[in-house]
């Protein structure tokens, strides 16, 4: 499949979802971020249309691309920022000035301010945000002075200024103003800031509307702009966090006996790069997880300052991870496509020796997990978990986020997660949070709610759509084998194409003449039942001859063995070969099996299809499937024959030049070629090399200077 092909199954797969997109060449190298509101709109316009200069020069040079799915917009803004930062694309625009997202800070002063800034420092200042609109964050921010009487100038006036007549600032260069005024206005603004804003605007939208009412368009228009930068700067987003912490953040989805594990990169609070894992699990999905997450830190001593890791998922939410299922067989195909995978994280749990003394939950103590404190938070402790490793591996930083109190869905979902942990005999997450924690000694979270939790679900988001992608190409995969097979057979009148044996010859001027079968099954490779053939009968090129000898010999065996017959059998080349199969399976096997013939053009490439007696030729259009599947066939057994070829070649030239060494037999030789390897090193190694094979000095420089000799000749 070329990269074409591809990135056409790739195009077809792309989510209806906000995110970014990266342009990759064939080094594999970034060479452009974007982001969009719908991923599939977005990239399917590269490569269709016409485009202006620059366009077609990306577009000429992409090779494959990949995504990551945001939860918004913004999110997907920051987050093209943030990878233009990192990768330096050749075809983004690079900011040169570094600039980085507004803040709303409320300083920590004596009389504090409020203040829009692009740097966060250590200063015991609230902040809030980020947030890519500057100009909303700054009108929001004027919309809060009129609201909130803090003081405007920076430095104190000698006497009260307009913003006291105007009832906007409380006037500290001439009134003593408590301490308690200042922490109602700064607790109210937080409030606002954090997520309360949705009083505000709705009283705003009512004013709006009477404004309107009663004909003051200008006054309505005024506080529909208020509306909506309330709107465009309080919008949620997970990419960038305000502090400056390091953070992975893990996420996992498991669907088919697949898991796909996604960590985001938090690099100084951005996020700046996604990693993505997919392989097959064999135990419990959640134990599994961990097991990957133990293995990837043991290999990666680079460490965060706290990683974030999700609850483990329940049986129904595994089984609803993805919406509509492919075919039955996916699941199968998938674990025949796919060799290995990665980090090795497959059967069992982790390697780490905190993981494997991690507290586990016991079966009995299952009732007890699943019921509440007062607080409404899960008892882990009569799960089998200490208070201080539950403690520790879910504790949020206060200063970091302000969190909503846990609902009761949320509750039962946790204590529904813990009593089938507890029922599978499987430490639960706050139990192998805190053992990693341990291991590592950084901070583990499991969040629960808040940013991180979001987060972590934007992790575990990404992993389902990856897995969706997957189990889909796959799919799409068999509809175009298994239908190109079935077109196929429709145009050369068979009523069923399952099983197709390719033939082709190699010698050079007929020397190490032999030949290769490969077998397509419902139009894919089944290289179990490849077969080679070294010609016995013919001398010299005679390619007719050899295709009827090999025919005879495969057929044969086939009779004799009860194997399965062909649907097809393909003969690399025109009518002549074609003739010869025809005869040996007629006329002297009694099989009547439809033979065809490809025959190539000038550059060695397919051109035509040669079929019936006398073999006429079948057009089909180049660029369709079933064209497409009888390249790859000509081309697989043309692989296969060459490679077999040389093998043959290189063990001939070996065999003649040692054979012509007197004291060199066939016996001699194999234990030559087994102690040194191959004839290359026999050249390179010492009389005394030799000794250990009992043979004697005087030999062993009689065939060091015999190969010498004939190397310079």
């Amino acid at each position: 499949m070329d990269y074409m092909d591809n990135i056409r199954n790739k195009l077809a797969l792309l989510p209806d979802l906000p995110g970014c997109y990266l342009m990759k060449n064939e080094e594999g190298t970034i060479i452009y971020v974007g982001k969009a509101k719908v991923l599939k709109n977005r990239v399917r316009s590269y490569f269709t249309g016409s485009h202006d200069g620059k366009t077609q020069r990306l577009v000429a040079d992409i090779r494959d691309f990949e995504y990551i799915v945001t939860a918004s917009n913004m999110e997907a803004l920051i987050l093209e920022c943030n990878l233009i930062k990192k990768h330096m694309p050749r075809y983004n625009v690079q900011l040169k000035d570094d600039k980085t997202f507004p803040y709303i800070k409320i300083t920590n002063e004596r009389h504090p301010r409020l203040e829009v800034t692009r740097r966060v420092l250590k200063d015991k200042a609230k902040y809030f945000g980020p947030y890519p609109n500057a100009y909303a964050a700054q009108q929001t921010k004027k919309l809060l002075d009129r609201m909130y009487p803090l003081r405007k100038c920076g430095a104190m006036p000698k006497e009260v200024c307009l913003y006291y007549h105007m009832g906007q600032c409380l006037a500290p260069c001439e009134k003593e103003v408590p301490k308690s005024a200042y922490d109602e206005i700064t607790q109210s603004i937080s409030t606002f800031l954090g997520g309360g804003h949705e009083a505000v605007k709705k009283d705003l939208q009512q004013k709006m509307q009477e404004a309107a009412e009663e004909l003051y368009f200008e006054r309505a228009k005024e506080l529909r702009d208020q509306i909506n930068y309330i709107e465009a700067l309080m919008e949620k987003q997970n990419i960038n966090t305000a502090d400056t912490k390091d953070r992975d953040v893990f996420g996992y989805a498991v669907d088919k006996g697949w898991m796909c594990v996604q960590i985001l990169y938090m690099r100084q609070g951005k996020m700046i790069q996604r990693h993505s894992s997919s392989f097959p699990f064999y135990g419990e999905a959640f134990s599994d997880f961990m097991s990957y997450v133990t293995q990837y830190y043991s290999e990666n001593p680079a460490l965060p300052q706290e990683i974030l890791l999700p609850e483990a998922l329940l049986v129904q939410d595994a089984a609803s991870v993805l919406p509509p299922e492919p075919a039955a067989d996916v699941g199968l195909a998938v674990a025949e496509s796919v060799e290995g995978y990665s980090a090795g994280a497959g059967e069992g749990g982790g390697t780490a020796d905190a993981w494997n003394a991690a507290p586990t939950v016991d079966a009995s103590a299952a009732e007890e997990a699943g019921k509440t404190s007062s607080s409404g938070a899960v008892d882990l402790a009569a799960a089998g978990v200490s208070a201080e490793s539950a403690a520790a591996a879910t504790a949020e930083d206060s200063a970091a986020e302000e969190e909503a109190p846990e609902t009761a869905a949320e509750t039962a979902h946790r204590a529904a997660a813990a009593v089938e942990a507890a029922a599978a005999g499987v430490v639960d997450a706050a139990g192998g949070a805190a053992a990693l924690q341990e291991w590592l000694g950084v901070k583990v979270l499991v969040p629960r709610r808040g940013l991180k939790k979001q987060m972590v679900r934007m992790a575990c988001q990404n992993g389902r759509v990856a897995l969706e992608e997957k189990f889909r190409l796959i799919e799409r995969d068999e509809e175009r084998t298994s239908g190109a097979a079935l077109g196929l057979g429709q145009s050369l009148g068979l009523e069923s194409l399952n099983r197709i044996e390719a033939f082709d010859n190699s010698n050079i001027q007929g020397a190490n003449p032999v030949s290769a079968m490969v077998v397509f099954i419902d139009g894919k490779p089944a290289k179990k039942e490849y077969r080679k053939y070294k010609v016995r009968t013919v001398q010299g090129p005679d390619d007719y001859e050899t295709m009827r000898e090999v025919i005879r010999r495969r057929y044969e065996r086939v009779l004799k063995d009860n194997l399965p017959q062909p649907d097809l059998i393909v003969v690399d080349g025109g009518r002549g070969q074609i003739s010869a199969a025809v005869d040996i399976l007629e006329n002297e096997l009694g099989l009547f099996i439809p033979v065809c013939g490809l025959v190539k053009d000038a550059k060695h490439k397919t051109a035509q299809l040669l079929v019936g007696d006398p073999p006429e030729p079948v057009h089909l259009a180049r660029d369709s499937e079933e064209f497409y599947l009888l390249q790859r066939i000509q081309d697989e057994v043309h692989r296969f024959a060459i490679t077999f070829h040389r093998e043959q070649r290189g063990k001939s030239m070996v065999t003649s030049r040692l054979d012509a060494i007197p004291g060199i037999g066939e016996k001699r030789r194999k234990l030559l070629l087994k102690h040194f390897g191959s004839l290359k090193k026999i050249k390179e190694a010492t009389v005394e090399d030799f000794r250990p094979l009992s043979i004697g000095d005087k030999l062993a420089r009689q065939i060091l200077d015999a190969l010498k000799d004939e190397e310079t000749v």
